[in-house]
C-alpha cells in the first residue's frame, strides 16, 4: 500500500447528516459464487514487509539499510518493523480479540525462497504454525503472494541497468530479459504455497496494488528495484505492465492445480483474486471542480489506465498496450483466471487534462512529489490527512464500488484495504463508520460487495512514508513493540459483533461533516502544505 503517489485533494461536496437506515450484514460466506451473494465478512489487513522481523533477505530490507551498514540508503530503514513475525500469535490474538471474521497477510517470498531455488523449511514451519493458530480461533486466512516486495536475486536494486543479469543470482525485473523468468518463478513461488497450505486456505490474492507498485517500482524509481521510465513509459512501464497481468494468470493457474482441498468447506476450494489500489478521481482544474470537457476526458483516461485496464485484460484476455481504451494484443491464456477483485480506498485526487505529465493518459493526476497546483482545495480541511498529504474523504468508496460492480457485474468484489493514517482515535472511528454508510448505499444499489478489511491490524512500515504514518487498528510502541488497542478498533469489533451498523455508531461517527482534527498539525485546505 502507498498513498503519495496518488494524492487526493478534492473537496468534501456537501456536509450533514446521512439520513440513510441501518443495514444488517448477513455472516462471512463464500467469497465467490451465488452461495455468497449477500454474505458480508469482517477483517483486518496486514503485509508481511510491512510488519514482520528478522527479514533481511526481501529487497527492501537491502534499499533503506543504511549505506554505511551495506544497503543502499533510502527513505527509513525497515529494520525490525513491528516484529510481527516474532509476535505473531500476540498479533492472531488481537484479531481474534476483535472477534473478526477473516485476516488478510501475506507471506514473504524471499522468507520462503532466500535464495533461487532453496526453500527454507524453518520459514514455512512458521507460516503453518500461523495458519493452523488461526483455524483453531476461527479466523478464515486470506493470503496474499506477492505485496510489492521481491528476494533480491529477483531484481537486484543494486543493479538497475541489470548489467549483472540475467543470472541465477539477478533476474533483473519485469519487463526485462529476465522478465519471463521471473514469472516462471512467481508461478512456481505460488504452486508451492498453494500445495502446501491448501488445507488451511481457500482464498488466495496474487497481487496488490499492481498499477501503483509498477509504477513506484518500474516507473518513478520510489520502490525497488529503482528503475525510472518517466522518460519512455510507453517503451519502458508498459512491458512490465504486460508481464505483471501475465504473473497474475500464471499464478492463479498454478493454485487451481496445487490448492484441491475444500478447507472450509464452502464449496470452493481456491478462489483467486488480486487487490486494485482505488480512489474517487475528479475533473479538477485551477484547483477547483472542473465541467471542462478535456479535464472530463483526462479523468475518464486515467480511470481507465489505474482501475481498469489490468482487469480488463483478465477478464477478456486482451491487452490495451497505449491504452487508448481499444485492446491490441489478444491473450486468451489470461482470460478466465479471476475469481474475485479486491479494491483498496484511501483517498479522492483531481485530475486535470490542461497538461500531461503522463503521456501515456495525456493528463495529469495529481501524484505526489510534483507542484501541480491542478488538484482541488478542500474548503473543509479536517478532511485531509496531513501524514499523507491527501484528501480522505470516504464517501467516495461507495460510488467506485457501483462503479466495478456495474463493470463487472459478475466478478464478487471485496474492500481488502481502507483505512486512515490518524493519531487521533476518533479519526479512525469515523473512518470505518463512514467507509462503512458509503459501502451500505453500494450495496443498496446492487454492488457485489462481500467484505471489509481494514488496513492495518497494527501500525507498520509505511513503504516510502517510514514509520510516521499511523495506519493500526492497534498502535505500535517502537520501543517496546507492545500493541495498545485504538477507539477505531472498538468500533470496528462492535460493528463486526453485532453484524449491523447501528443508528447509534452512525450519529455519533457518520454522515458528511467534519471529522474530528488531527492534533499536532497546522492544516492548510489544499492538504498539500501541512507541518507539525
Amino acid at each position: 500500500m502507498t498513498r503519495r503517489l496518488a494524492l487526493g485533494l478534492l473537496a468534501c461536496a456537501a456536509c450533514g447528516d446521512d439520513p440513510a437506515p441501518s443495514i444488517a450484514y448477513g455472516g462471512p460466506g463464500p467469497l465467490v459464487g451465488e452461495a455468497g451473494r449477500g454474505s458480508f465478512r469482517f477483517g483486518a489487513a496486514s503485509a508481511a514487509t510491512q510488519i514482520e522481523d528478522m527479514n533481511p533477505a526481501t529487497d527492501w530490507y537491502l534499499w533503506t539499510q543504511p549505506i554505511d551498514q551495506g544497503g543502499l540508503g533510502h527513505g527509513t530503514f525497515v529494520g525490525d518493523a513491528t516484529r510481527g513475525y516474532s509476535q505473531v500469535n500476540e498479533d492472531l490474538q488481537l484479531v481474534s480479540d476483535l472477534g473478526l471474521d477473516s485476516y488478510r497477510f501475506s507471506i514473504e517470498w524471499a522468507r520462503v525462497e532466500p535464495v533461487r531455488d532453496q526453500i527454507d523449511e524453518v520459514a514455512l514451519a512458521h507460516y503453518q504454525a500461523q495458519l493452523e493458530a488461526m483455524r483453531a480461533m476461527g479466523i478464515r486466512p486470506l493470503v496474499t503472494l506477492h505485496h510489492f516486495s521481491n528476494p533480491v536475486w529477483v531484481a537486484d536494486p543494486r543493479d538497475t541497468d541489470c548489467e549483472a543479469g540475467p543470472t541465477d543470482t539477478n533476474l533483473c525485473g519485469l519487463g526485462s530479459a529476465g522478465g519471463l523468468q521471473i514469472i516462471e518463478e512467481m508461478a512456481e513461488h505460488a504452486a508451492l504455497l498453494a500445495e502446501r497450505f491448501g488445507g488451511f486456505v481457500d482464498e488466495w490474492g496474487t497481487l496488490n496494488e499492481p498499477m501503483i507498485y509498477l509504477l513506484a517500482s518500474y516507473g518513478l524509481g520510489e520502490f525497488p528495484p529503482g528503475k525510472v521510465a518517466l522518460d519512455d513509459l510507453q517503451g519502458k512501464l508498459v512491458p512490465v505492465v504486460r508481464d505483471y497481468v501475465a504473473a497474475h494468470a500464471e499464478m492463479s493457474k498454478a493454485i487451481k492445480v496445487a490448492d484441491t482441498t475444500d478447507a472450509d468447506d464452502d464449496g470452493v476450494a481456491a478462489a483467486v483474486g488480486l487487490s486494485m489500489s482505488v480512489a474517487d478521481w475528479q475533473p479538477t482544474r485551477s484547483g477547483k471542480p472542473s465541467t471542462n470537457v478535456d479535464d472530463i476526458a483526462a479523468r475518464d483516461r486515467v480511470v481507465y489506465a489505474f482501475h481498469y485496464v489490468f482487469v480488463d485484460s483478465l477478464i477478456d484476455g486482451t491487452f490495451d498496450a497505449d491504452l487508448d481504451g481499444t485492446p491490441d494484443e489478444q491473450h486468451p491464456e489470461w482470460a478466465g483466471t479471476l475469481d474475485w477483485l479486491g479494491l483498496q480506498y484511501y483517498f479522492r485526487a483531481g485530475v486535470t487534462g490542461a497538461s500531461a505529465l503522463f503521456p501515456l493518459v495525456d493528463a495529469t493526476p495529481c501524484f505526489g512529489g510534483f507542484d501541480l497546483g491542478s488538484c482541488l482545495q478542500a474548503p473543509d480541511p479536517t478532511y485531509c490527512v496531513p501524514r499523507m498529504g491527501y484528501e480522505g474523504f470516504a464517501d467516495g468508496i461507495g460510488d467506485v464500488a457501483l462503479q466495478y460492480s456495474a463493470r463487472y457485474p459478475a466478478l464478487p468484489l471485496l474492500i481488502t484495504e481502507a483505512g486512515i493514517a490518524t493519531e487521533v482515535g476518533k479519526r479512525r472511528a469515523e473512518n470505518i463508520v463512514r467507509n462503512l454508510e458509503s459501502l451500505d448505499r453500494a450495496r443498496a444499489g446492487g454492488a457485489d460487495l462481500r467484505g471489509y478489511y481494514h488496513w492495518s491490524l497494527t501500525d507498520n512500515f509505511e513503504w516510502a512514508e517510514g514509520f510516521g504514518p499511523r495506519f493500526g487498528l492497534h498502535s505500535v510502541d517502537y520501543t517496546t513493540y507492545a500493541r495498545t488497542r485504538t477507539e477505531g478498533a472498538d468500533v470496528l469489533a462492535e460493528i463486526s459483533g453485532a453484524r449491523t451498523l447501528s443508528s447509534e455508531l452512525r450519529s455519533r461517527h457518520g454522515g458528511l461533516g467534519p471529522m474530528t482534527i488531527e492534533t499536532g498539525f497546522d492544516l492548510d485546505p489544499s492538504c498539500s502544505k501541512v507541518t507539525e
